[in-house]
């Protein structure tokens, strides 16, 4: 144990939508890979998520799920649970109502890969996306995504998809989630058809700054009218670089995306966006990342102040710890922080920086399954 000081901001209420949180920690959604496979491609929350989760939760706290499959066709990476069929849906309950009985909230990240996949995972199926373009290096199978790219998406298939994303939403208040998070980010579906050397389109979802967000708008309408948009809310990642997206004008980019998104109406408009901090990349350390972008002081202020002003919160992510997360709030920069790697880790976060524990380290190596399954997954210590 050791000595941290009391970061206070992060303990103020929020209201959040639909929710009144207790405190401004979140736990990030964390693809972990420990769901119990029924038949192909479809994978269940077990026993052991329902203690993860558990684990995680706190009185007024809210927690991000991993990454959930909107169909069967939207991703099929082994062991991440999905939100289409019954046997899920009722997975999904035992886990919500393990957090509820703890005080906690906890809403349902809603997922599609698009081009990130193979057909060894969908049925043999090709992959789609906003254009033809494919992910350089291997899949999850080993395979290289090059020998099978992606399908560009029809104009009908992305609207049945964008209805895929609102029922999926009606399933998730079925299966006890307060609310959703859309995956627009990661270099998934949705943050593909935003970058420019990505989607290279011609027709009303592509070929512009002004087109190109047409998708996310159209989810974020879709899932409110499903289930209210205060139950609703998106993350994004302006300046990340995963799956090889790397749009030439982030900064203008995304802020016309989020001006976009702060004029829907207020039937439409989602509780809140949530985005990376630009010092956060996948591969590059935090000096070299900053050093790659050609935006000269990239900030996620610009983006936080677009959206503000139509009462739309802001959630930021990407390396925070014990010192820096405080100070985020503090200047404005965030209404709640969102914690990943450490959350991981520290299954009592919220009581350890609260009580000013230092917090245990993570183990990188069993981020994404591990044997046994409990193994950095269930298994960190408790003492909150």
């Amino acid at each position: 144990m050791g000595s941290i000081d009391v970061i206070d901001p992060l303990f103020e209420p929020l209201r959040l939508g639909a929710l009144s949180l207790s405190h401004r920690i979140v736990q990030a959604p964390c693809t972990r890979m420990r769901s119990s496979k029924e038949s192909d491609g479809v994978f269940v929350p077990n026993a052991l998520n329902v203690e993860y989760y558990s684990q995680r939760a706190s009185e007024g706290g809210l927690l991000l799920t991993e990454a959930t499959p909107i169909s069967r066709l939207a991703a099929g990476y082994p062991g991440v649970p999905g939100i289409f069929t019954l046997s899920q849906i009722a997975g999904w309950k035992k886990v919500t109502d393990a957090v509820y009985a703890k005080g906690g909230f906890i809403l349902c990240q809603l997922w599609h890969v698009g081009r990130a996949t193979v057909p060894s995972f969908i049925e043999g199926k090709q992959a789609v996306g906003a254009s033809n373009i494919p992910i350089s290096g291997n899949a999850l199978d080993g395979s290289e995504y090059g020998a099978s790219p992606p399908r560009a998406m029809t104009v009908e298939e992305i609207q049945n998809v964008v209805e895929e994303y609102a029922t999926a939403s009606k399933r998730a208040i079925e299966a006890g989630f307060d609310g959703v998070e859309i995956h627009g980010a990661n270099g998934y579906l949705l943050d593909q058809f935003l970058h420019d050397n990505v989607n290279i389109r011609t027709d009303e979802y592509g070929g512009s700054i002004e087109k190109r967000p047409r998708i996310i708008l159209e989810v974020l309408k879709a899932c409110a009218a499903a289930i209210g948009a205060d139950r609703v809310g998106i993350r994004l990642s302006p300046y990340n670089y995963f799956q090889d997206t790397r749009d030439s004008r982030p900064h203008a980019n995304w802020k016309l995306l989020c001006s976009k998104i702060a004029n829907l109406a207020t039937e439409s408009r989602p509780a809140y966006v949530h985005m990376f901090e630009p010092r956060f990349d996948e591969v590059l350390d935090e000096s070299a990342k900053i050093d790659s972008l050609a935006v000269e002081k990239p900030s996620l202020d610009v983006f936080r102040s677009t959206l503000k002003k139509s009462g739309i919160l802001f959630l930021a992510a990407g390396n925070f710890n014990a010192k820096n997360a405080g100070p985020k709030l503090i200047g404005d920069g965030a209404d709640a922080v969102v914690f990943g790697r450490y959350f991981i880790s520290n299954p009592d976060l919220p009581w350890r920086l609260r009580e000013g524990f230092l917090l245990t380290p993570y183990d990188r190596t069993t981020f994404y399954g591990a044997d046994p399954p409990q193994k950095g997954y269930t298994d960190y210590p408790i003492y909150g």
